[in-house]
């Protein structure tokens, strides 16, 4: 299954994804939308042998202040400082192949002008990211953003 750059004409497709793989966290389409428009040569889609099975939603954003889930953010903010790894998710017949750490790799790689990466992981993701050098950031200032997660949500900085 291979990775392709996310195109704004794809953003139908990762709202049916979004609902499908994680309806706990739901955001709507133009916050999708906009997070594209913000850095569409780091948003990927994951092509399936009939659908799309998977999407990579990053964009520039500030250090320590990950955006609230589902809130539009009106524009990047001035001097961002860390690239945000936003949103990873697979239909289930795509875990397990590979693909997650491959287009997680492939960012990594590709992160300049940034010195750091960040994410909120959820769903007890902390262990999948620490493998690629993320590690939890205790920041009391954000436990009530956090909490809107869920439980076990831990915002993750890569240096």
């Amino acid at each position: 299954m291979p990775w392709r750059p996310m195109l704004a004409s794809d953003i139908p497709a990762v709202f049916d994804l979004s609902l499908r793989i994680h309806p706990g966290y739901p955001e709507s389409e133009p916050v999708l939308a906009e997070r594209q428009a913000f850095a569409p040569d780091r948003c990927w889609i994951l092509e399936g042998k009939e659908e799309p099975a998977g999407y990579f939603l990053v964009h520039p954003w500030r250090l320590g202040t990950p955006p609230v889930l589902n809130a539009l953010l009106g524009s990047l903010p001035d001097n961002p400082d860390t690239l945000y790894f936003h949103d990873l998710a697979l239909l289930p017949q795509a875990r397990g192949t590979g693909a997650a750490g491959e287009i997680v790799r492939r960012s990594i790689e590709n992160a300049q002008p940034f010195t750091t990466i960040s994410l909120v992981a959820v769903n007890g993701t902390a262990p999948f990211w620490s493998r690629f050098g993320f590690r939890v950031e205790d920041r009391p200032e954000l436990s009530d953003k956090l909490q809107s997660y869920g439980p076990g949500t831990r915002y993750m900085v890569r240096r």
